[in-house]
């Protein structure tokens, strides 16, 4: 395992020691975020309820968020450059903990938009921030641990998911929330204090020289950008899915198959479970798969599985649908950033990873729109139609993508 440069580091640890700590302490961070944001996608529809929000008013809140979002992630870059990403991660966590305690506040839909403006501007910051970390990790361990990041995340949902169903009938929007404020300000304290007495590592010289030699990322030119786009818009196509199954699958649940609310939720979970089981195998299906096929039969697979899920006429047969949509979008997400990052270096990954958390924020707002127009379930199946799209974009660039 590659050294950490000494001038970069003061800590009096081992390198792999200091290396090992700051991968548990981004690792936490992942599965915060994942924790909080499932904790407030599964009181939505008591939100909706309080605010008395039509679909389409709930759509343009939700909208907020994205707003909130991408206007953050486009600063958040220079931030990182200026401040460090390890202190914009943990500065951008406060914010994200107390700003998840504000929507049971609200009691209409403008007052609702208003407060996930703040939520959404946290959300973007912290996953560019932590999504910063986590590369130069992944380029110092020359490794391909960035799924297992991601799973951490997809774990952290399941299991916000999870304790918000079981608290459904017992504890107020309110009460929730503000008990996962304080949960993640303690988690934050703990795992900020690790990740703010490292410093950003940097690979020893040798390995530079040799990365230079061998793999220098192509320059960001016309033939480039557009590879880099094309994989971004597999990242928005699949995001697409997991933003709008996180703001809607629990109302789908609960309005269309008349589930309890502790059920519904149990909804978002079971997606959830079947991302992080996705992830955590998702270095040994890329060794026997490669990228391409796994990004076909990855959007297949999400593809049916939605259907099912959006379609079905039980509450068990829609269950199944959303673990099969999880397993499928598993690992396309982090497969589309790291093939962009391979062409055009840090510059590609910053625009897939803008284009995918675009979708994943751009979805639930969309969603609603639809389900006004015409009814929820089949806004759902725009989550089916995307996931094939991806799955065709791969398999039509399959030989661009390979020759470069």
């Amino acid at each position: 395992m590659p050294l950490i440069n000494k001038s970069r580091t003061d800590d009096s640890t081992t390198p792999d020691n200091t290396l090992t700590r700051l991968r548990t302490a981004i690792t936490v961070f992942f599965a915060l975020d994942g924790f909080v944001f499932a904790g407030w996608v599964v009181r939505i529809p008591a939100i909706k309820e309080q605010t008395d929000a039509s679909a389409g008013a709930l759509g343009l809140a939700l909208l907020g968020v994205s707003g909130g979002a991408v206007v953050t992630m486009i600063l958040t870059g220079r931030l990182c450059r200026r401040y460090g990403n390890h202190r914009v991660t943990v500065v951008c966590a406060v914010l994200l903990c107390l700003s998840v305690a504000l929507p049971p506040l609200t009691h209409s839909a403008p007052a609702l938009g208003a407060v996930l403006l703040i939520f959404g501007m946290a959300f973007g910051g912290i996953n560019v921030a932590f999504n910063s970390a986590a590369v130069d990790l992944v380029r110092v361990l020359r490794r391909p641990i960035m799924p297992s990041f991601h799973a951490a995340f997809s774990l952290g949902g399941m299991i916000g998911a999870g304790l918000g169903g079981l608290v459904a009938g017992a504890l107020s929007p309110t009460r929730h929330l503000l008990g996962l404020t304080v949960i993640g300000l303690l988690v934050t304290a703990l795992a900020g204090r690790t990740l703010l007495s490292i410093q950003p590592p940097a690979p020893p010289e040798s390995a530079v020289r040799k990365e230079h030699k061998e793999s220098v990322p192509q320059r960001l030119d016309s033939r480039t950008r557009g590879l880099v786009i094309v994989f971004g818009l597999i990242a928005l196509c699949t995001a697409y899915g997991e933003g709008a199954l996180a703001d809607w699958s629990a109302l789908h649940l609960e309005q269309d198959l008349h589930a309890s609310p502790g059920i519904a939720a149990v909804g978002y979970s079971c997606f959830a479970l079947a991302m992080t089981i996705g992830r955590l195998t998702g270095t040994r299906l890329l060794e026997r798969l490669g990228q391409t096929r796994t990004l076909i039969s990855g959007g297949t697979t999400a593809a049916a599985g939605m259907l099912l899920g959006a379609l079905a006429p039980s509450l068990w047969a829609a269950l199944l649908g959303f673990v099969v949509t999880g397993l499928g979008l598993a690992n396309l997400f982090p497969v589309a950033v790291e093939r962009a990052g391979a062409l055009a270096g840090p510059d590609g990954v910053a625009v897939a990873s803008t284009l995918g958390y675009g979708g994943m924020l751009l979805g639930p707002p969309a969603i609603g729109f639809m389900a006004e127009w015409f009814s929820l379930p089949a806004a759902l199946t725009s989550v089916a139609a995307l996931a094939a799209t991806a799955a065709v974009i791969g398999f039509v660039t399959r030989r661009a993508t390979s020759a470069s």
